[in-house]
């Protein structure tokens, strides 16, 4: 038996769940989350105590393999709607920079051109990315200025893998160069610096 699925989910104050069909729902001050958890686990909810308790329906290989992920998914879900997920990332290099429109985010991230739309109207930005249903964009700082002063956005979000996933695909439009560090990191996120070629004058 997983030692981390033996242990009980505590339910905070505020969070509602419920249980039916196989399936868990979370609600709280963050949004409503839902899930089908695998048919070879056993899912209980104690409402005296406010805890979820979570344990294998049968001594088959598969249920013990699935009883820890199944115990650290419904948790995310716990904690998701609780107090909701966070991801900030900066936007390094001089003219880069990001904003919303609608529930459109617009990056400008050093790729050259910006073309037309459909309509031959010159576009606003390199990119225009729809915002996923159930996440928010924050735009802290349009523009990068300089090459140490960074363009911030912050994704937040009650579905822990949704806030995850729409951060790394903007991350991989414009991943962090190795010589100056240009592009898109995580805030926090160490790159990894080379030194550029060093030209040496000839002598006469």
């Amino acid at each position: 038996m997983s030692r981390i699925g033996k242990k009980a989910i505590p339910v905070p104050a505020g969070v509602k769940v419920t249980l039916a069909d196989h399936t868990v729902k979370t609600s709280g001050p963050k949004g409503e989350l839902t899930w089908r958890y695998p048919d070879e686990i056993a899912v209980e909810y104690d409402s005296a105590a406010n805890e979820i308790r979570i344990s294998p329906a049968s001594n088959a290989p598969q249920a013990g393999a699935l009883h820890g992920l199944t115990r650290a998914l419904i948790a995310n879900m716990v904690i998701g709607v609780a107090q909701g997920y966070q991801k900030k990332l900066e936007i390094y290099g001089t003219g880069y920079g990001c904003k919303l429109q609608g529930d459109k985010l617009l990056l400008n991230c050093g790729y050259m051109g910006r073309g037309v739309d459909a309509e031959g109207k010159p576009r606003e930005a390199q990119f225009s990315i729809r915002v996923p249903a159930g996440l928010k964009v924050t735009v802290e700082v349009p523009q990068a200025r300089g090459e140490n002063e960074p363009a911030k956005m912050s994704i937040d979000g009650a579905d822990k893998q949704k806030v995850g996933q729409f951060a790394a695909e903007i991350r991989a439009i414009r991943p962090p160069e190795p010589y100056k560090g240009k592009g898109i990191r995580y805030a926090g996120e160490h790159v990894r610096r080379k030194q550029g070629k060093a030209f040496a004058s000839g002598g006469g």
